[in-house]
């Protein structure tokens, strides 16, 4: 080994490099490309403990590995802090510890099968990780490799076929292929070949794709408001600048009639904007809130608004109660829900209720081992605690243009791919993002969760009309381009035109198929190294033995 590899600052210069590459190329800065070498590091850190003839290898690679994770999750989501300091470090701490699962598996595969399969588990292992992070109840998908290309939609037009997960294979097989090359002791320039046609080929596709591509289905006018409420101190009672609901409701219905025009098919109101207590479901056509939104919707034929709403739905029969509900000695059973609201100028309406559900927030994972920790809980501003869900994803039809059918996609959700299809699948011809941001202040997270939405657009080539309380709000084309934008913590109403799709693409029909795939393959790499292990293990014994 080297001098420089026996240094005791190689190994951490190393972890902290590759962080660091993988923060620089981290949307929303459109430096992508630093990400296919920001493992380079990573890899040349495993292979120098790796041939150590020291003990304890596991041991020093976990403690390597582990730093260069955290260090990426620092980098790159520290803004979660902004809302709770406890609950941002626990988020970047087991998030960081969560990603270690695949990089054991790794090392461990390594040592049991060799180099060759060794190193073609770590994308395998990773990426199946990445699908399971979909899906737990402590998912934080924030990271996944493939949302790297937020901020560049040209480069990944064919995610309409892979999801995102494609651009997570991308990543992984570039780094593989460029540290292959660097540590070959072959002086051949023909070693870099194949990194850079793996690099340039699928980026070479997605322009072709994306200049032949055009946009499809109805044209129709939206009309997106961003009423720029402070959710911590004014928007819900108690807070120091509380701002009266009835002036809330009447700014947004001020907002909302400086951008209709009688071409206007839906206006969007934010995630929570109807906040006034509790709307129970039950009777929320009889509510003043409602009788107030008949008489605007009236005044405007032809508009329909889709809009945040707090709800709740009661169980009077307390045996048909979900796992969610809260007790009220006065009430009994009910749920709480963070909904969106479809209202209709006849009175008419309907409700869905977000189902992915932000971990520590809007519920507790695992509630019998996380119980302890609602100490570290994030603080998002207005009702917390465990909220209610639905096993469908609802759609918004507009009720006199069968063809203009909206996707209420609640905040947090719209970083979910596979989900969001959902929508898609049950008929959503355009995506509606209903969020509030203002918990990130000004940070690269809200800028960010912004710029995914341009990935869900291209998945399932859907226009995106995203309302978002302090911002930013805006329209997105079906090839994930930001057509108009608003400030930042600024209140404002904009007018766009969009279509409404209905054309259903390859990822849509098969959602995470890559995902899925590589979990089986890691099932199968894990029997494979566990019984290599075993027989090793066996045939030293015998020659002990002997």
């Amino acid at each position: 080994m080297s001098k420089e590899t026996n240094s005791r600052f190689y190994l951490p210069v190393l972890a902290f490099l590759s962080a660091f590459l993988l923060w620089l190329g981290w949307p929303v800065k459109p430096l992508a490309f630093v990400l296919f070498i920001g493992w380079v590091p990573f890899l040349l850190l495993e292979k120098a403990i790796s041939e150590k003839t020291a003990p304890k290898r596991g041991r020093t690679f976990f403690k390597y590995a582990y730093l260069t994770l955290l260090l990426w999750n620092i980098f790159t989501t520290y803004w979660v802090s902004y809302s709770t300091l406890g609950g941002g470090i626990a988020a970047v701490v087991f998030n960081a510890l969560f990603m270690m699962m695949p990089m054991m598996a790794f090392f461990w595969t390594k040592r049991a099968v060799g180099k060759t399969i060794g190193y073609l588990s770590l994308p395998i292992y990773w990426i199946a990780f990445e699908q399971f992070h979909l899906n737990w109840d402590l998912s934080w998908p924030w990271l996944t490799l493939g949302n790297g290309f937020a901020s560049l939609p040209s480069w990944v037009q064919w995610y309409e076929y892979t999801g995102f997960l494609g651009g997570s294979v991308w990543v992984w097989a570039v780094n593989l292929l460029v540290f292959l090359a660097l540590t070959s002791p072959e002086k051949k320039k023909s070693k870099w070949v194949a990194p850079v046609l793996t690099f340039a080929l699928p980026l070479l596709l997605s322009f072709i794709i994306g200049s032949r591509y055009q946009e499809k289905g109805e044209l129709a006018e939206v009309v997106v408001v961003q009423p720029n409420v402070d959710p911590y101190k004014e928007k819900f009672e108690g807070g120091e600048g509380y701002i009266p609901f009835e002036e809330q409701f009447a700014r947004l219905l001020k907002l909302s009639e400086e951008q209709i025009t009688p071409n206007t098919k839906f206006v969007l109101w934010p995630e929570t904007s109807i906040s006034n207590g509790i709307n129970w479901e039950e009777n929320f056509g009889l509510s003043p809130v409602s009788y107030a939104l008949r008489d605007f919707l009236n005044r405007h034929p032809g508009l329909e608004l889709v809009s945040g709403i707090t709800s709740a739905r009661l169980y009077p029969d307390s045996t048909k109660r979900s796992s969610t509900a809260r007790f009220h000695e006065q009430i009994g059973y009910y749920d709480v829900y963070n909904a969106g609201l479809h209202f209709k100028p006849t009175g008419q309406h309907e409700f869905y209720h977000k189902s992915k559900l932000v971990p520590g927030v809007e519920k507790t994972p695992y509630p019998g081992v996380f119980k302890a920790l609602k100490m570290f809980a994030i603080d998002l501003g207005g009702i917390a605690g465990n909220m209610g869900t639905q096993e469908t994803r609802a759609v918004f039809k507009h009720s006199q243009y069968p063809k203009l059918v909206g996707a209420p996609v609640v905040c947090y959700e719209s970083i979910y791919g596979e989900y969001v299809s959902e929508y898609i699948r049950n008929g959503a011809s355009a995506i509606f993002i209903i969020t509030n941001d203002a918990w990130w202040s000004d940070s690269p997270g809200y800028k960010q969760h912004l710029a995914y939405a341009s990935l869900r657009a291209i998945e399932t080539r859907r226009a995106v009309a995203r309302s978002a309380n302090t911002g930013i709000s805006g329209f997105i084309n079906q090839k994930g381009e930001l057509l108009q934008k608003s400030g930042w913590w600024v209140p404002a109403a904009m007018r766009g035109q969009i279509r409404f799709n209905q054309e259903q693409t390859f990822y849509t029909r098969y959602g995470e198929f890559i995902g899925h795939g590589t979990q089986w393959l890691a099932l199968g790499l894990v029997v494979l190294a566990l019984a290599l292990w075993l027989t090793r293990r066996a045939k030293s014994r015998e020659v002990s033995v002997a």
